[in-house]
Parts: C-alpha cells; sequence; structure tokens
C-alpha cells in the first residue's frame, strides 16, 4: 500500500490529513506487517478520518462497522434473509426439508455485515471498526477470530478466508477499557491533541481562507481552552469550526465579544462556556 513512511504523509497530505511522524510511521508499519491498528484518543481529533484518509489514498473501499451498546453478531458479521428463505421454502412445497434447507441457505440468501464484507474479495478495502471500546465485551470475541487469522466461520457455508487482507483500524475513545487479548492482536497508536504548528496547518489546510494571524489566536486561545479543566475539552474539529465561524461571522480578530459570542462553537456544555468565560484572559495570550 505505501513504499515508505514519506510516502504515507504525502499521500495522506494529498487527500487533506496532514500526518504526524508518530502516525505515519505506525500506518506504514501496519501496511508493511499486515496487523490491525488500534488508535486510541480523545473525540475530535481524527482517529475515523485517518482510517477514511488510508481509504482515499489507496483508492480503496471504506467498509465501516459502527460499534455501540448492544451490536451483535448478526449487525457485525452476516444474518440470513429470512423472508427471502420464507418465500423459497413456500415456493417449493413439494420438496423435502433436506432439498429446501440445502438452497435456502446458500449465497443467495446471505446478508454479509461489515466484517464478513471486509475480508470477502479481492479488491483492496478498509475496514474501520469505529468506536470499539462502545461495543459489548462480547464482541470482541468475535474480533479476535476475525482480526487474528481474518476468517469467519458460517456454519452452514464453511470458513471463509481473507485472500487479500484488509487495511484495519479500531478506533477507542478509551471508555472502556479493551482486553489485552485483542490488544495484542494490534498495533498501537495514540492520536492526542496536535502541537500548535500542526493545528495551525490543519486549520490552513480545511479553511483556506483565514489568514495566518486569525489561524494563529485560534488555535493559541483553544490550546489555552483545552488547559482548563473542562469537561470535554475542544477537539481539532471545532478548531477548525470555528475558524470558519470567524470567517462567517467577518471577524479578523479575536475579541472579547466575538469569543463570547461564539464560545458554544467549540465547547459544549453551559458550565464549560461559563468557566472559559471567567478565566479566559485574551490579553494575557
Amino acid at each position: 500500500m505505501f513504499t515508505s513512511v514519506d510516502d504515507v504523509s504525502a499521500r495522506l497530505a494529498e487527500t487533506g490529513y496532514l500526518a504526524s511522524p508518530a502516525v505515519a510511521t505506525t500506518v506504514f508499519l501496519a501496511a508493511r506487517l499486515g496487523k490491525p491498528l488500534l488508535v486510541e484518543g480523545p473525540a475530535g481529533v481524527g482517529k475515523t478520518e485517518l482510517a477514511k484518509a488510508v481509504a482515499r489514498a489507496c483508492d480503496a473501499r471504506l467498509v465501516r462497522l459502527q460499534c455501540y451498546e448492544g451490536v451483535d453478531e448478526s449487525r457485525a458479521l452476516y444474518e440470513w434473509n429470512h423472508a427471502k428463505q420464507l418465500l423459497r421454502i413456500s415456493a417449493g412445497r413439494g420438496e423435502t426439508w433436506d432439498e429446501a434447507r440445502t438452497d435456502i441457505f446458500g449465497e443467495e440468501f446471505l446478508l454479509p455485515r461489515p466484517l464478513l464484507t471486509a475480508i470477502r474479495g479481492d479488491d483492496p478495502k478498509v475496514l474501520l471498526i469505529d468506536e470499539t471500546d462502545k461495543a459489548d465485551v462480547e464482541i470482541e470475541g468475535l474480533l479476535l477470530e476475525v482480526l487474528g487469522d481474518f476468517q469467519v466461520t458460517v456454519p452452514e457455508l464453511g470458513t471463509v478466508t481473507a485472500t487479500r487482507r484488509p487495511f484495519t483500524v479500531l478506533t477507542s475513545n478509551a471508555t472502556r477499557e479493551l482486553s489485552e487479548a485483542l490488544r495484542r492482536r494490534c498495533l498501537f497508536l495514540h492520536i492526542g491533541f496536535p502541537d500548535a504548528e500542526l493545528e495551525r496547518r490543519i486549520v490552513r489546510l480545511k479553511v483556506p481562507d483565514v489568514d495566518a494571524a486569525l489561524a494563529e489566536s485560534v488555535v493559541r486561545v483553544v490550546g489555552a481552552l483545552r488547559a482548563m479543566d473542562l469537561r470535554k475539552a475542544p477537539s481539532v474539529a471545532e478548531t477548525v469550526d470555528w475558524a470558519r465561524t470567524l470567517l462567517a461571522l467577518g471577524a479578523s480578530t479575536l475579541d472579547e465579544t466575538v469569543v463570547r459570542d461564539s464560545l458554544g462553537v467549540v465547547l459544549k456544555h453551559q458550565d464549560d462556556i461559563q468557566k472559559a468565560a471567567a478565566k479566559l484572559d485574551l490579553d494575557a495570550l
């Protein structure tokens, strides 16, 4: 997929994703070693976007499993089209059960979900298992088989083994500790908030009309907000949204009035907004 770490950085940048050296190195190693990549970090730092950028850079199909409490095998792996099976049984009333069973448990009646979809076929794919920590612990047993050998067992059809392994990214906000067995199967990458220079570059890339001075001011104020004890620190996505907001407002600088009126773009809790309004000193930044 990639020839070098520099190749990763260059091709991701072409898609609009500015990768730090640590991110580019880990992506290169995951691709070269054929290992899943577990990416942890706070919400909004680019974990999901990394998988999307790799898919765009490699012209691969993105297959996404969005995890949530209660997601089960039928949603993650496969299920049978029961309505179609019943119609087939009804149409063959003269058949024995053995004759009907051979037919209704075939490919025509199989509904592949993201995990099965990702390992079937020879086309390049990126498998994104998003917010893995939100799934129940039981789903990890299923992931161990899929990520360990990149194969899935369908009792009625046998074992399906990937002929071309997908580049696999698991994301986690670390709201629940993932099992050591799952971690062992993956390369690990932590993406935190970027340093000021990288965040300025991201803002200028995503909001090209913002001038350098305003971008620097936005990043500096966001950095000060992150240093406060807030319920939810502003993410990189919210920094970009704030820059777009300031353009929409026609603001050329960040003054107290503009900041007060637009804090809801970067802070999502009223107590955070009140705390920031009381503590933020623009003159000291």
